[in-house]
């Protein structure tokens, strides 16, 4: 025969229940994501996004100078090189223009700042372009980990881009 159940247990939740379920909402409500820059100047996304952008036009220099300097690559590297005028189109987007000075002027415009040195050959032009693609790939894969995740994920797609870019111009060049 059961016994039957206590008086003493009220109806409705436990306290342990409830001090369960509050400290779980505090720790859930300390992790949203805030500002990094404590509301003086652009934040750090917004200057990694920048840096993306003039990155990217930066190595849209560089096609365009393999381009000029061999027009014969031309059908081979236009689509390529419109997509990498696509990938900095969308870096630019979220850009705001104190964020891109405000990387300017910590020294990180060295990739559209120098003109490119293009080699007298096509298989050692294409070669560079090659190099300057998957650099540009590993660094931006480098970053992944320190942008929140929007810029995260753009960074990656441009990232697996330049990788595939990089083995196209490669293995083209076979």
């Amino acid at each position: 025969m059961p016994y039957p159940p206590s008086s003493r247990i009220p109806p409705g939740p436990r306290r342990r229940s409830l001090l369960a379920s509050a400290a779980g909402a505090a720790l859930l409500t300390g992790c949203s994501a805030g500002s990094d820059d404590g509301g003086t100047g652009p934040s750090a996304a917004a200057r990694a996004r920048a840096r993306a952008a003039r990155d990217s036009r930066g190595l849209l220099g560089h096609y365009d100078a393999v381009l000029a300097a061999h027009p014969g690559l031309a059908e081979r590297l236009r689509p390529l090189r419109t997509q990498v005028a696509a990938h900095a189109a969308a870096f630019e987007e979220g850009t705001t223009a104190t964020a891109t000075a405000s990387a300017t002027a910590s020294g990180t415009a060295t990739a559209s700042a120098s003109p490119v040195a293009v080699p007298a050959g096509e298989k050692e032009a294409v070669a560079g372009l090659a190099a300057a693609e998957r650099a540009l790939a590993d660094r931006r894969a480098g970053e992944l980990l320190k942008v929140p995740g929007e810029l995260a994920r753009l960074l990656a797609s441009v990232a697996a881009a330049g990788a595939a870019h990089a083995y196209l111009l490669t293995e083209g060049a076979r």
